[in-house]
């Protein structure tokens, strides 16, 4: 208003000295160098130091290239259940979370790392002396699937991995399998033992593990291992 009134009655003192009025301080967000901060922690102390939410941050920055993602994998988790639970999620599941492309394909590809890591940790030694790593990488393949899977793992005469197939996918509770087809395929693989993998417990899995017990002519059956979310019996 003073200006306006300055202007009004003719030019003032700072019109003539050519002083332009002072704009407001500009603030930054508050996660200004968040990103670069999480990233350097990542460096310096491991992954492993890093909280579940901050590791699925470092994921996500994908998702926006410049806005904080923290909130956002906190929702995720807690929609979810856990930080596995979302690197298990479907990516229609992920769209529905508001989740765009780039993230989900991140997501997707830390995923499929961690089971090929898994994979190749298996073919480097007995399973049978690897019961945790054995647990853990069937369950992070099928534990947490909606649909019943039916999985084989092939082992050599020292035990070690051959193949891992997924032998069936069927509905929430049910999946074919055929014990011909079972025993065909350790036969052309020339496996000397398999592991049955699933996660839903069904007759059928038991009916199966039986003859393959009583089928000598092709590989021992060392275990019919069902693995659920956040349980395996064996």
């Amino acid at each position: 208003m003073a200006r306006a009134r300055a202007h009004a009655n003719g030019p003032g003192l700072e019109d003539m000295l050519g002083i332009q009025p002072a704009l407001p301080a500009k603030v930054d967000p508050h996660w200004t160098g968040h990103r670069e901060r999480l990233r350097q922690r990542l460096f310096d102390a491991g992954a492993s130091k890093l909280p579940d939410y901050e590791l699925l941050e470092v994921l996500l920055f994908t998702h926006d290239a410049r806005k904080d993602v923290k909130e956002l994998a906190k929702s995720l988790i807690s929609r979810f259940g856990s930080f596995a639970e979302v690197l298990s999620a479907s990516p229609d599941a992920l769209r529905a979370a508001k989740l765009r492309e780039p993230a989900i394909a991140n997501l997707m590809a830390a995923r499929e790392a961690a089971l090929r890591l898994g994979k190749a940790e298996l073919r480097e030694r007995s399973v049978l002396n690897s019961w945790d790593k054995l647990i853990a990488y069937c369950s992070a393949h099928i534990a947490r699937n909606q649909v019943e899977e039916f999985h084989l793992l092939f082992l050599n005469a020292k035990n070690e991995l051959i193949a891992h197939e997924q032998q069936g996918r069927g509905t929430i509770n049910h999946t074919p399998v055929y014990t011909r087809e079972v025993l065909k395929r350790a036969l052309e693989l020339g496996a000397a033992a398999l592991i049955m993998v699933h996660n839903h417990f069904t007759r059928a899995t038991g009916r199966i593990a039986a003859k393959c017990r009583e089928t000598t002519v092709a590989a021992e059956l060392l275990l019919n291992l069902a693995c659920l979310a956040g349980q395996a019996v064996a």
